[in-house]
C-alpha cells in the first residue's frame, strides 16, 4: 500500500498535462490529492472564454494549483496557437533593443495570462543563441550577445511579474550553443565552464537579480559539469552552480521530462527521481501524458523515497519551493492597454531590416517555403499577410530529393509580377537556398523575407533581403507594412 504522505509529496512536485479542453476526471482527482498543477498546451485552448472556464474547473479542485504554459510571444504561443501570436517575440525585441519595449511587451503577455487565471509562464527564454544552426532556440532568443540578452531578460521578467504572473527563465545553464534539439536527443556542449560563465550565465544572473520566481533546466550535456548526464539531473549544475554560485533561491523546474534528452534511455519515473535528487523542485512532464504515466511517476518517486535513495527532506524542500513560487505575487499598476499595444507594434516594426532595394510591390506572387516546426513551436500559423497569389513549396529537411516546382515554373506563374519568397531559417536548408538563387537568376525582381534566425547567409541576385526576426502574426504584419509602405 502506498504511503499517503509520500504520495502527496510526490504529487506536489509534478506538473503534468492532460488531453482535451476540459479536465478529465482523473486530472481533477489528482489535484484533490495534492498535485502541484498542470502545464497547458495549445490543444487545451479554444479561446479565452473556454480557457477561463477550464481554469475555474481546475481551481475548484485545488485553489492553490499552479497553472503554467509557454507563452513566449513570437513563434512559441499557447494562447494564440490557432492564429499566431500578436507579440513580436524575443529576437525581434532584441533587434529593436529598447528594454522599455520589452518590458511593456511582457507586461502585455502577463496581463493577458492573469486575466484567464494563469499564474506561471515558462518564459522568457534567456539562452544566448550563438549557433546559427541551432534548431530549437533561434528566434526564441533575444540575440547572440550576452549583455544584450541580459538587459532584455531583466526587462522581460519585470514586465511579466508586474502583472502578477511568475516568470521562468530558461534553459539553464544555456541552450543557445547547441546544434541539435533536446526534444529528440541529448545535445552536448563541449565548451569549458569558463566560456559558459562569460557567454551563457550572465542572463541567468540578470534574471535572478530581477527577482525571477523560477528557472527551468536544460536537457543538455556539458561534460565538464555533468559527465554523461543531462544538466537536469546534475547536482553540480543545479546545486553548486545555480544555487551556490549564482545564488538562486526560487523554484527550479525541469524542462519536459518526456523529451529524449532527459528520459530517452531511462524512462520518465527514473528521470523524475534523478531530477529531484539533483535539486529540481517541480517536474514538468511534457505534453503526451496520461493517468497511467502520472501514476508510474508517483510510484517511482515514492519507491525511491521509501528505500532511502531520495530523502524525504528533499521532497519536502521541493514542495515548499514550488508553493512559494507564486506566493505574494501581485499585479502592480502600470501603463494603459493601448500603451502596451503601441509598444508591441513599435517593437515589431523596429525589428524589420531591409537590405537592397524594394520594388513597388503590387499583388506579387508570394512563395512560402513550408518547413516543419520544432516541437516547442508546434503547428502555429505563420507567414506574410500580403495581397496576391500564394504558392506553398515544401522543403525537405531529411535529405529527401526536392519534388516541388522549379524556378522556371515559379517564374512562369509570376509572369510580369514581382516575387516575394518567405521562409524560416532558410540558411539551414540547401534545397531552399538553391531554389531562391535559381529564381533570382531568372526573374526580374525577387524579394526574400527571412522570418527565422538572421544568419549571415544572403542569396545572390535578390532585389532585397528582409529580416523580421520572428514569424509571429505581429512580425508578419510589421513586414507587410514595410514591403507595401502601408500602415496596418
Amino acid at each position: 500500500m502506498t504511503d499517503p504522505t509520500l504520495r502527496r509529496l510526490a504529487l506536489s512536485t509534478m506538473l503534468p498535462a492532460f488531453p482535451g479542453t476540459t479536465a478529465p476526471p482523473w486530472a481533477i482527482r489528482l489535484l484533490k490529492e495534492g498535485l502541484a498543477g498542470y502545464t497547458l498546451f495549445g490543444y487545451n485552448i479554444v479561446d479565452r472564454a473556454q480557457l477561463a472556464t477550464l481554469v475555474t474547473q481546475l481551481r475548484d479542485a485545488n485553489p492553490d494549483v499552479l497553472l503554467a504554459l509557454d507563452e513566449e510571444g513570437g513563434d512559441v504561443t499557447r494562447l494564440s496557437y490557432h492564429e499566431g501570436s500578436p507579440y513580436p517575440g524575443n529576437a525581434a525585441l532584441g533587434a529593436a533593443d529598447d528594454p522599455e519595449l520589452t518590458r511593456a511587451t511582457y507586461r502585455g503577455i502577463g496581463l493577458e495570462l492573469a486575466t484567464v487565471g494563469i499564474n506561471v509562464n515558462f518564459a522568457p527564454t534567456v539562452d544566448v543563441n550563438t549557433a546559427d544552426e541551432n534548431p530549437v532556440i533561434g528566434t526564441r532568443s533575444f540575440g547572440a550577445d550576452p549583455a544584450l540578452v541580459s538587459r532584455h531578460t531583466a526587462a522581460a521578467i519585470d514586465g511579466l511579474q508586474s502583472a502578477g504572473v511568475a516568470g521562468c527563465a530558461k534553459h539553464f545553464p544555456g541552450h543557445g550553443a547547441t546544434v541539435s534539439d533536446s526534444h529528440l536527443e541529448l545535445p552536448t556542449i563541449t565548451d569549458s565552464l569558463a566560456v559558459m560563465r562569460g557567454r551563457d550565465l550572465p542572463p541567468f544572473q540578470a534574471a535572478i537579480d530581477a527577482g525571477v520566481r523560477m528557472i527551468m533546466t536544460a536537457h543538455i550535456r556539458v561534460p565538464e559539469l555533468t559527465g554523461d548526464a543531462p544538466a537536469t539531473a546534475s547536482g553540480r549544475v543545479l546545486g553548486d552552480l545555480l544555487r551556490g554560485e549564482l545564488g538562486f533561491t526560487g523554484a527550479i523546474v525541469t524542462d519536459a521530462l518526456e523529451m529524449r534528452g532527459a528520459s530517452g534511455a531511462i524512462g520518465l519515473p527514473e528521470a523524475a527521481v534523478r531530477a529531484l535528487l539533483a535539486g529540481a523542485d517541480l517536474l514538468c512532464l511534457g505534453s503526451d501524458i496520461n493517468e497511467a504515466l502520472c501514476e508510474s511517476i508517483v510510484d517511482g518517486i515514492v519507491f525511491a523515497a521509501r528505500g532511502g535513495r531520495l530523502p524525504v527532506a528533499r521532497l519536502e524542500e521541493a514542495v515548499a519551493r514550488g508553493a512559494a513560487s507564486v506566493a505574494d505575487l501581485k499585479p502592480v499598476p502600470a501603463e494603459s492597454a493601448e500603451t502596451v499595444r503601441e509598444a508591441i507594434r513599435t517593437a515589431a516594426r523596429r525589428a524589420v531590416r531591409v537590405e537592397g532595394s524594394l520594388p513597388p510591390l503590387k499583388e506579387p506572387l508570394l512563395v512560402q517555403l513550408g518547413s516543419e516546426s520544432n516541437i516547442a513551436v508546434g503547428t502555429v500559423p505563420w507567414g506574410l499577410p500580403l495581397d496576391g497569389e500564394l504558392v506553398t513549396v515544401a522543403i525537405a529537411q531529411n535529405g529527401s530529393p526536392y519534388l516541388g516546382p522549379s524556378a522556371a515554373d515559379l517564374s512562369a506563374v509570376a509572369g510580369d509580377r514581382d516575387i516575394v519568397i518567405v521562409g524560416r531559417d532558410t540558411h539551414r536548408f540547401p534545397q531552399a537556398r538553391a531554389l531562391i538563387e535559381a529564381l533570382a537568376a531568372r526573374h526580374p525582381a525577387v524579394v526574400m523575407v527571412e522570418m527565422g534566425w538572421p544568419s549571415p547567409w544572403r542569396p545572390a541576385g535578390v532585389s532585397a533581403f528582409v529580416t523580421t526576426h520572428g514569424a509571429s502574426r505581429a512580425n508578419g504584419e510589421a513586414a507587410a507594412e514595410v514591403l507595401t509602405n502601408t500602415p496596418r
